[in-house]
């Protein structure tokens, strides 16, 4: 069974593609106008053992934030398309992702029930910029928009850091590898893993 994503969007603030394969082996080209995001995408798409194909404009002349949340919207529904039935898999993953003196962890469960819960981002960052071009900010954007529009239930939670760059790839990275730990084959459940028997 193939399991990808196709998904397009546009609206008069950004135009948005993205194409998800769940089984693939991180092979992944990102261009979205905002250099910092692209390695963020990048580093998911690796980590996460995804091919994914994301070509993202938007008014990256205004700020970044329009584009950023889009392609996360867009990402999101890729990946809810991709599931498909949810037949099979584990459903829920977890990471723990350390970087330096980063440490970030992330849960996930498959649920069909849209819900984040973003804690522990040093307040400090609130107003800090990485690269000259993302915000800190935008990351709770980020994972909101995902979960929502995949319908996942997703926690992330940062533990400590002190680097902005360092916090946020490690947040990325550890919901690339719950996500993949998630949506893998379980060998041991055939069907739909729910007492309800739908996800």
């Amino acid at each position: 069974m193939t399991r990808v994503g196709k998904v397009s969007r546009t609206t008069k603030e950004s135009s948005i593609s993205v194409v998800l394969d769940l089984d693939g082996t991180g092979e992944v080209e990102v261009s979205t106008g905002v250099p910092f995001y692209d390695h963020m995408l990048h580093s998911f798409g690796v980590h996460g053992s995804l091919d994914l194909k994301i070509e993202a404009t938007g008014d990256v002349h205004i700020d970044a934030h329009h584009t950023v949340e889009d392609t996360a919207i867009v990402l999101g529904q890729a990946l809810r398309q991709a599931l498909g039935d949810k037949k099979g898999i584990r459903r829920f993953g977890d990471a723990w992702i350390p970087m330096d003196e980063t440490l970030a962890h992330a849960a996930i469960d498959v649920s069909g029930r849209p819900y984040c819960v973003h804690v522990g981002e040093p307040a400090e960052f609130n107003t800090f910029t990485i690269g000259g071009n993302y915000p800190f900010v935008l990351n709770r954007h980020v994972f909101d928009s995902l979960s929502f529009h995949a319908q996942i239930a997703l926690h992330v939670r940062v533990v400590h850091g002190r680097d902005p760059h360092h916090i946020t790839e490690a947040e990325f990275k550890a919901v690339a590898r719950a996500l993949r730990a998630a949506t893998e084959a379980d060998p041991r459940a055939g069907g739909i893993p729910s007492t309800k028997g739908v996800l």
